[in-house]
């Protein structure tokens, strides 16, 4: 059995929210300048380029990149054989209670907008620690601690959709289905997206599945034949729009459709789009 300190935990997860906030992926900023070198419009051309020059300064200056830096969503999986020291504080013991110590440090050091109100409907008073954070955990073999942070703007997030369809229906309703949520979305979710698509499972599962697929690199397929063309094909209608960078017209409505799938029941068909705006943050460490 491997034991890790409570303190690790905590400035792991702090330095993952700093870095995620000023440090867009690599991967985002290859699609970004391939974008830009083959747009047709000038104007959507010109706005990429400042995306990316927004990047280099992002970085360069140690400031966010987007004034909304976002909730934060924290996957964590946890080896079979790694247990996490409680701290010397009493009253913090937990894996989870070291992640929203990180998530709260990594904000205030950082210079992070806070953005969690810790009642939804009634006084929707602000936490000013951005905790408590959302935590996704799993059990994996091994010894080894994995977290990943993706800080998750709300202007994306509340664009996102779920639908349960009719077993029977057909590949091309759910492809009419996810450009109409992506359509819909327009620029109030800060194109271009990458766009998180979930199928199978239930509920709960289907909807994750779909935010879990925007951690993928975006330069990757599906490993099944099926869902890889799946991904290319609502890519290449999507883009078809015109929305364009911004909203302001173009070739770039996304930059990648991801599509992650689960089993499920026999009378469900459940699909869930998580949109996500073209500042995609997300960072990771294995302790």
């Amino acid at each position: 059995m491997r034991y890790i300190e409570f303190e690790k935990v905590v400035e792991t997860v702090e330095s993952l929210c700093i870095a995620a906030n000023y440090e867009l992926p690599d991967d985002v900023l290859a699609a970004l300048k391939k974008a830009a070198q083959k747009e047709s419009n000038p104007n959507a051309a010109k706005i990429l380029n400042q995306l990316i020059e927004n990047a280099r300064l992002a970085a360069q200056q140690k400031i966010p990149l987007c004034q909304d830096t976002g909730l934060a969503v924290v996957f964590v999986e946890q080896g079979a054989e790694a247990i996490v020291s409680p701290a010397a504080n009493e009253g913090q013991s937990t894996l989870f209670d070291a992640i929203n110590a990180g998530v709260k440090s990594g904000y205030e050091k950082g210079y992070l907008r806070k953005s969690v109100v810790a009642d939804p409907l009634n006084k929707r008073m602000n936490t000013s620690t951005n905790t408590p954070a959302v935590i996704h955990h799993t059990i994996v073999p091994g010894e080894k601690l994995k977290l990943t942070v993706m800080a998750k703007g709300g202007g994306c997030e509340n664009k996102s959709q779920f639908r349960m369809f009719k077993p029977t229906a057909e590949k091309s309703q759910i492809i009419d289905w996810v450009v109409d949520v992506v359509r819909t979305a327009g620029a109030d979710a800060c194109p271009p997206f990458i766009v998180g698509v979930g199928t199978g499972g239930d509920f709960e599962l289907c909807c994750l599945l779909s935010k879990k697929a925007l951690l993928r690199n975006l330069a990757s397929r599906n490993a099944d034949k099926f869902y890889a063309e799946l991904e290319m094909d609502l890519l290449s209608k999507i883009n078809a729009l015109g929305l364009g960078p911004q909203g302001l017209g173009g070739d770039t409505t996304a930059l990648a459709v991801l599509v992650e799938t689960a089993p499920c029941h026999i009378v469900s068909l459940p699909v869930a789009v998580n949109i996500e705006c073209h500042s995609h943050r997300h960072k990771t460490a294995i302790i």
